[in-house]
């Protein structure tokens, strides 16, 4: 699955990299795809707080499901709207689904997230209270990709609301 999704992989592990650089948090090693386990990682000095924590954490489902949806959406507007069946609109569909299939954090994020959001809790952090339900998520969601609920999630955002869009807005 992560052979046929790579580009998520990479973008994935990108934008953990990017909001590391955007936090200041030093990055000492990245690799964006390997076949492996894991297929991808960033290994970065410990945030100083917790809202770099968070943003590091969650910065790939913010960049994965809008890049699926700023992809997929001028890709789908072809062939939905005027059913031209270009290649090249196929390829970028498959290139923003597959981006969208991997923006949820791991679970080695989620259980790093996880217990920064315990320690900061306890001083009563707002955003740290806030994630809790945030990791359950994350958890629900892994367990859940068993069920290929990834990529059920990167064909929602990138068909599903491109096609809601341009049924109702054009």
């Amino acid at each position: 699955m992560a052979i046929a999704t790579f580009p998520g992989v990479i973008v994935h592990e990108a934008a953990h990299m990017l909001f590391c650089r955007l936090r200041g948090v030093a990055v000492f090693e990245v690799c964006f795809f390997r076949v492996g386990n894991p297929v991808g990682y960033v290994l970065h000095e410990d945030p100083k707080d917790f809202n770099t924590s968070f943003l590091i954490t969650i910065g790939p489902f913010i960049v994965n499901t809008s890049l699926c949806l700023l992809i997929c959406l001028p890709a789908f507007g072809p062939i939905y709207l005027y059913e031209v069946s270009d290649p090249l609109s196929y390829v970028m569909i498959w290139l923003g689904v597959s981006i969208g299939a991997h923006a949820f954090p791991s679970t080695g994020d989620a259980n790093i997230l996880w217990a920064q959001a315990r320690a900061a809790a306890k001083t009563l952090h707002p955003l740290a209270i806030a994630s809790f339900p945030l990791v359950v998520l994350m958890y629900v969601a892994h367990v859940l990709s068993f069920f290929w609920f990834d990529v059920i999630y990167g064909v929602g955002v990138g068909v599903g609301l491109p096609m809601w869009i341009i049924k109702n807005f054009f």
